[in-house]
């Protein structure tokens, strides 16, 4: 009998760490220190992607593109409408992702907001061709996701069911947030007008198109 409650008690442990619950278990081995760096360049990297789409009033897709469009149908921050947004996913996040996952997420949503929120302050856009703007937008997302999701950490929204539905069920991360992304699009029809919502599907398509290509679970399993 105790035999049999120690089994159990085993295997909801690493049901726990297969949710990223440890801190010191994780699939990639990554320190705190290092986590703490690929969340920092992460929102960095996602905030200047993000910078570029709203200049230029593409959107993208996802919790991102929402709040792009709240804010530009009635002037909020995005970043203020990012993190307002968020807000329901975190119950997904602590019920299915683990402590350390949510943790991570917060701070990367906390850090994005913020970051979102100031930087015109200290960063301008004088001029970029649409196209090429979508393309490099798309791709410092693009970038930015990747880094997080090689740290068990995402931008909320769709990025946390993304990682849940490849973990759980094998389902590239890529390809379920681009479906998500096109939803997002398709209400775009009706907040902007229709060559910007061509770009920023090219925007998504290169965003989701490197994620589907980077990110794949049999690999980066660093040890």
């Amino acid at each position: 009998m105790s035999q049999s409650v120690e089994t159990r008690e085993s295997e909801a442990s690493a049901e726990r760490r297969s949710r990223f619950g440890d801190w010191n278990a994780t699939a990639t081995h990554h320190t705190p220190a290092e986590d703490a760096q690929a969340i920092l360049t992460g929102v960095l990297l996602a905030a200047l992607g993000l910078a570029i789409l709203a200049h230029l009033k593409f959107l993208t897709g996802g919790v991102a593109g929402l709040a792009l469009i709240v804010s530009y149908v009635f002037g909020i921050n995005v970043g203020v409408a990012f993190f307002l947004i968020n807000i329901p996913f975190y119950a997904l996040a602590i019920g299915r992702m683990g402590r350390a996952f949510t943790i991570k997420t917060f701070t990367a949503i906390a850090l994005l907001s913020i970051v979102s929120y100031f930087l015109p302050d200290v960063f301008s856009i004088a001029y970029i061709d649409p196209l090429a703007g979508a393309v490099i937008g798309g791709l410092l997302v693009g970038f930015a996701l990747l880094a997080l999701f090689r740290h068990r950490a995402s931008l909320g929204g769709a990025g946390i069911l993304a990682i849940y539905l490849q973990d759980r069920f094998g389902f590239r991360a890529g390809l379920v947030q681009l479906a998500f992304d096109l939803t997002i699009l398709t209400i775009a029809l009706f907040v902007v007008d229709f060559a910007a919502v061509i770009y920023s599907l090219i925007g998504a398509v290169v965003l989701n198109g490197f994620l589907a290509i980077n990110h794949r679970p049999d690999r980066y399993l660093a040890t």
